[in-house]
């Protein structure tokens, strides 16, 4: 008798669409040939020092087991004070503010908790990958417009965007300081929001993970500073982006309390509640508002640099007034696309770096890719060595 092998039975995939990413893809190949890595977005250096003795000083003191599944109140207290600080909105920390496993937990369960089956979503591209994919998980239609692209670089067509909303439109996602492109929205694009939503039952998802990276003395125009947008938004931050700490995941998202409750409902049971430890080192580090008011100044002399040390060469650099991005045209080097192209840079150069196609669900070209600025000094000057001989 032939005996019978172990068979996984076939599973249809909720993602068919949804592959590797390119951060992961990228980041490999620039271990495999020692190139610089510029693709993936995080820091090459520490965080500081007091940050961590403040996270082991709650383990010390034995702050290791489940926090409140909303967060650690002081915490929580911290961010509603930091909040009112910077942009006047008082929000309830008990009510309508939540720690979460990093901002890309935050997106998804915003979006979870309020898309239904066959319910729009706006996604303005070129968009952070995770927007659509979660919308899909969610049964609802991502319904995809494309930024506007010139030699000033990319702008948000809000005619486009009103022309997108239809009876279905439940949310609209938006992404400032923008990620990959670097632009910055400003006070004309928060009113043409503003008059877009006014009078209809639409929310939005304020991606605001890079709000203390805004450069040349602009303002962030965090949707917490305007009321009538602030009463229909859940808001996204980054403690990971903010202190250099990507790879403890914690986030956390404002919303007014009745979309709170909602939030919480999906919260609790696809995470229930964040690093206990790391939430009270946070919610210490936090009485020094220095670090976070800083960071401008401290990024924009990195993205100085690495736009002085282009200036010379074929590449042509785009606005870059926010995040820690700064993308480029190359077609003065090449008529490569531009996958092809971030290969060729990581395989060749040694520079490592991410197409700007890969944020858009077609892969729209456009000549462009995106270098990460957050590195060490001695980092970027090696990789501007590299980029300058081409």
């Amino acid at each position: 008798m032939t005996p019978t092998l172990p068979v996984t039975p076939p599973l249809t995939s909720r993602l068919p669409a949804v592959g590797t990413t390119v951060f992961t893809h990228m980041s490999t190949l620039a271990a495999r040939h020692g190139a610089v890595n510029l693709g993936q977005g995080f820091p090459d250096f520490a965080c500081d020092p007091a940050l961590v003795e403040m996270v082991s000083a709650a383990m010390r003191a034995g702050h290791n087991q489940y926090s409140p599944m909303a967060g650690v109140p002081a915490l929580r207290q911290a961010i509603a004070a930091k909040v009112a600080a910077q942009y006047g909105h008082a929000y309830d920390a008990d009510a309508e503010i939540t720690i979460t496993a990093g901002a890309t937990q935050a997106l998804t369960t915003a979006i979870l908790c309020c898309v239904h089956p066959g319910d729009e979503v706006i996604i303005i591209e070129p968009a952070y990958d995770s927007y659509t994919p979660t919308v899909e998980l969610a049964g609802g239609v991502p319904v995809l417009v494309q930024m506007t692209f010139s030699e000033a670089g990319y702008a948000v067509p809000w005619d486009a965007i009103r022309a997108a909303v239809t009876a279905k439109t439940r949310l609209i996602v938006i992404n400032t300081p923008h990620n990959p492109t670097g632009t910055v929205l400003r006070q004309a694009d928060i009113d043409a929001l503003a008059a877009i939503v006014r009078g209809t039952d639409i929310l939005i998802l304020a991606d605001e993970v890079y709000e203390h990276m805004v450069y040349d003395g602009q303002r962030h125009e965090s949707l917490c500073r305007h009321p009538e947008l602030a009463a229909r938004a859940f808001v996204v931050s980054s403690f990971g982006k903010t202190y250099h700490v990507t790879g403890w995941k914690i986030g956390y998202v404002a919303a007014p309390a009745p979309l709170m409750v909602e939030f919480r409902k999906v919260h609790q049971y696809n995470v229930f509640a964040t690093n206990t430890p790391v939430q009270h080192g946070l919610a210490a580090y936090m009485a020094h508002p220095a670090p976070y008011v800083e960071l401008p100044a401290f990024y924009q002399a990195k993205r100085d640099l690495f736009r002085a040390g282009l200036a010379g060469s074929r590449f042509e650099l785009l606005p870059a007034d926010g995040t820690y991005f700064q993308c480029v045209r190359y077609r003065a080097i090449s008529d490569l696309p531009e996958a092809s192209f971030a290969e060729w840079l990581t395989s060749e150069i040694k520079v490592a770096a991410i197409p700007v196609s890969a944020f858009y669900r077609g892969g729209q070209e456009a000549g462009v890719v995106r270098f990460c600025f957050a590195k060490r000094e001695d980092t970027l000057a090696l990789a501007l060595d590299r980029l300058a001989r081409i």
